[in-house]
């Protein structure tokens, strides 16, 4: 089910900057917005701290969050994935896939404002929602929301750009506004800090109404994926073993996993809500599915943001997770939709994928189907990894294996559980898991950085050490901070 008190309709957008959201119920959106608050009158009642939080999410859909911009920064960098689509279009986007995007590049300035704006979003919670009368227990359930999603943000930044200026609070003055870059293990620890602030807070799970909202676990699935960037070995252990007894379990059909009827399931841990609202496109307005969809002369998807044949070649032979990773051009869909045997690209991503029969409409295509943040899969990957750095290869095989048993579905020929206990070996056979278990999902990239492994993957599409670990910081903000903000080495 989707979120109901979370969806979303355009109000108060002069004070949260982008568009926000009132509590509503599902059969409500088929009404036209309404019109906008003023910001004097806000920031006064419980029903405008709901309709703050609300927009927090809502923002989560957004274009600079889930389409051009992080292709081009979390995607497209890696060896999975390259630009797509046909060969003349949008291609700037080759400049991430070739280690030549310069600090001037409009997919960089996307993202840094797309998380800054959301970062924005969150510390208008944080700093109005304490003032308001209200439920006390709704209150500081808000606030640990907005920690989360703020945390969320910088982790995004973070691992992009290294240093970034560090914002915990909405500017009062005009010193407040031009801040310098802040040390990336600062802007780690402030992440942390939200992370555990929100993680105390946050209930394991919700009601109905409220379903796709941040949850304990989703606090601590992403502290576990924080710590693991920082090589906190025995605190992802603790994160995730705590995850893994709050009852989440690996959807047994793993392509299912990713269709819109199997959205928020025993596998989600943090999913990005997207909706179709027939008549209105505001409401459905994530083109997460478009852009990456299936090109093709009858209409629908971009085409961007492809699979490439490194990928399909580091699948073991059997596994059916490579069928459910990638469209190939002329195959027929699970869902029955006959993919052109010609067309600009061989291959699309199928976790993206939405059946042309559930478009969306006069809206974008595909715009109902959610975006899967964090999944219990990738929760048993981590420990895996975390219990092989710490001497446990019991229990780094045990949750390693567990993945693999769900992909090879009961046909005990393919995908052998993992047997080896050298801690090199071991360590080996869970990055290559983590390749095709999480497949154009975003990750790659920063996987191969933080394993140390940039130069030796990445080396033959231009990746060079020292520099290209992280991308550039807009060459617009340092200009408009008359140099307080500086560039990173190399560019």
């Amino acid at each position: 089910m989707k979120l109901s008190n979370m969806n979303h309709i355009k109000s108060v957008a002069a004070i949260l900057g982008v568009l926000a959201t009132f509590s509503c119920s599902k059969s409500f959106l088929d009404v036209p917005p309404q019109g906008q608050q003023k910001a004097e009158a806000f920031w006064q009642s419980e029903a405008d701290a709901t309709k703050a939080v609300n927009s927090m999410y809502g923002n989560l859909r957004s274009w600079t969050q889930v389409a051009f911009a992080p292709i081009a920064i979390e995607s497209l960098g890696s060896d999975d994935a390259e630009k797509g689509s046909n060969p003349t279009d949008a291609t700037f986007m080759n400049k991430f896939d070739n280690f030549t995007a310069s600090s001037t590049e409009g997919q960089i300035q996307d993202f840094w404002n797309g998380e800054y704006a959301q970062i924005n979003l969150t510390n208008q919670v944080l700093d109005n929602v304490p003032g308001i009368t209200m439920d006390e227990n709704l209150k500081a359930r808000y606030l640990a929301e907005a920690k989360f999603l703020r945390a969320y943000a910088y982790f995004r930044l973070v691992r992009a750009f290294g240093d970034v200026p560090l914002r915990l609070h909405v500017p009062v003055n005009a010193s407040e506004y031009n801040i310098p870059r802040t040390p990336k293990e600062q802007v780690w620890a402030a992440i942390e800090q939200d992370l555990t602030d929100a993680a105390s807070v946050l209930p394991q799970s919700y009601g109905a109404n409220d379903v796709g909202r941040a949850t304990k676990g989703a606090a601590l699935g992403l502290h576990a994926k924080v710590a693991m960037y920082l090589k906190k070995w025995d605190d992802v252990l603790s994160y995730t073993n705590q995850v893994m007894t709050m009852g989440y379990q690996l959807f047994p059909d793993f392509e299912q996993l990713f269709r819109i009827p199997n959205e928020n399931n025993v596998e989600s841990i943090f999913e990005i809500q997207c909706t179709y609202v027939p008549g209105n496109c505001d409401f459905s307005n994530s083109q997460y599915s478009q852009v990456q969809g299936v090109r093709a002369s009858y209409g629908g998807g971009w085409g961007f943001n492809v699979p490439t044949q490194d990928l399909v070649d580091a699948f073991e032979a059997g596994d059916p997770r490579k069928d459910a990773t990638i469209i190939f051009r002329g195959e027929t869909t699970p869902e029955g939709d006959a993919i052109p045997p010609t067309g600009d690209n061989p291959m699309y991503n199928q976790k993206s994928y939405v059946p042309f029969g559930d478009y969306g409409g006069e809206c974008s295509e595909g715009s109902e189907q959610n975006v899967r943040v964090m999944r219990f899969a990738e929760i048993l990957l981590m420990n895996a990894e975390a219990a092989n750095e710490t001497g446990n290869s019991t229990l780094a095989l045990s949750s390693l294996n567990a993945v693999r048993a769900r992909a090879r579905g009961g046909n005990n020929a393919i995908l052998p559980d993992v047997t080896v206990t050298d801690k090199d070996q071991l360590r080996d056979a869970i990055w290559k898991e983590r390749r095709v278990e999480l497949a154009m999902e975003f990750d790659r990239f920063f996987d191969l950085v933080r394993q140390g492994r940039g130069p030796s993957v990445l080396g033959s599409k231009g990746f060079v050490a020292g520099k290209n670990e992280v991308w550039p910081i807009p060459q617009n903000e340092i200009d408009l901070s008359a140099g307080v903000l500086t560039q990173n080495p190399g560019y």
